[in-house]
């Protein structure tokens, strides 16, 4: 079972509402999960290795769905120390005999969920990947209330960067000092790129007399994604903006490093800018859809007061399964052809592409 490790940096997965988080990834050569998997479903462990098949939709998405898990945040600090302890055994070689795979599958996950890997410190369990879904669920249902005010529309803004930013800082590389001052323009620019354009978009659809009062709410319970699609993107340009200044690694297909390279940089920042304009859309597009419809059942006409539970529930199963499928669309490693990079990178190898790490 050949693998090779990648010497790349990657982001953690599924902020689809803005900023940017990066860990370790490694990945596999042409070694399918199937191939890997024993009778149990479980692969031969591989230390600071993902379980799933990363090449693959349904490897990454079933990654992604492991990653988010939020049965992590559950955990006691005795279990954790138990799996710190496993992983240590492995690690050294002193396993107690009779530990199967799937132990060291868990032990792994639980790990990776509560601990950051270079402080080795907890994370903060609303800031956990495993925490996304069930912390950001009432931000989600709050920014697609209908009858915003100017007040209520700020606040609800606010709060998704603020959480964004808090997700950002806890999962964030620390190998490297990074100034604050990188952090706090990207938080400072999301919030005001959030808040003017959901500010303005609401202006402009009160003042539009020739839409009905319904036609017009409708279209108010759409302006949360163009405003956080826009601040997700100006949070990737404004705390990635130093990778178009030094470049990013590119790596040949034995995973050395070529060098660094501006244009895949600014590939990389395009492919990622285009995720985060879609990873929201199903978060906060499908919702308003779903629940036009179902206000106009005969349950939450005669059972108003339903409406605001109907509509968590929406926004949860929105949350819980758009975003692990949204996330798995794209790659994590992506390809560029050697002839389209800088003279003195492309002279440096023999191959005709090069991968590096998008991001997400």
């Amino acid at each position: 079972m050949e693998r090779r490790e990648l010497p790349a940096r990657t982001t953690s997965p599924g902020n689809p509402r803005g900023g940017d988080t990066q860990r370790p990834l490694t990945v596999p050569t042409q070694q399918t999960a199937v191939d890997m998997a024993d009778a149990t479903g479980y692969p031969p462990f591989l230390l600071g290795k993902p379980r799933f098949e990363q090449s693959t939709f349904y490897g990454r998405f079933r990654h992604f769905l492991d990653v988010m898990d939020p049965r992590t945040l559950f955990v006691s600090e005795i279990r954790l120390q138990e799996a710190i302890q496993l992983l240590e055994d492995y690690k050294h070689g002193t396993l107690p005999p009779g530990v199967t795979d799937k132990e060291l599958w868990g032990a792994q996950k639980i790990k990776q969920a509560i601990i950051h890997p270079d402080t080795n410190e907890k994370i903060f369990m609303p800031f956990r990947m495993s925490g996304y879904i069930p912390f950001g669920t009432p931000i989600v249902v709050g920014l697609l209330l209908p009858n915003q005010t100017l007040a209520s529309t700020v606040f609800w803004q606010w709060l998704n960067q603020s959480h964004n930013a808090g997700v950002n800082y806890a999962n964030r590389n620390a190998t490297k000092p990074s100034p604050t001052s990188k952090f706090v323009l990207g938080y400072a620019g999301a919030v005001i790129s959030a808040v003017s354009i959901a500010v303005g978009l609401n202006v402009l659809v009160q003042r539009a007399h020739k839409f009905t009062p319904s036609t017009r709410l409708l279209i108010q319970r759409f302006v949360p994604f163009p405003a956080v699609a826009s601040a997700n993107i100006c949070n990737v340009v404004l705390m990635r903006h130093g990778e178009l200044e030094e470049g990013i690694d590119v790596l040949d297909g034995n995973g050395n490093i070529v060098g660094s390279s501006k244009i895949a940089a600014k590939h990389a920042l395009l492919e990622t800018a285009l995720t985060r304009v879609v990873l929201p859309m199903p978060i906060l597009v499908l919702p308003p859809i779903i629940m036009s419809v179902l206000e106009k059942t005969s349950l939450l006409r005669s059972y108003p007061r339903l409406t605001l539970s109907v509509h968590s529930l929406v926004c949860l199963a929105a949350f819980g399964l758009a975003l692990p499928l949204a996330i798995s669309l794209f790659p994590q490693m992506s390809e560029i052809e050697t002839s389209r990079l800088e003279p003195e990178i492309a002279s440096r190898t023999t191959s005709k592409t090069v991968i590096y790490n998008k991001g997400l």
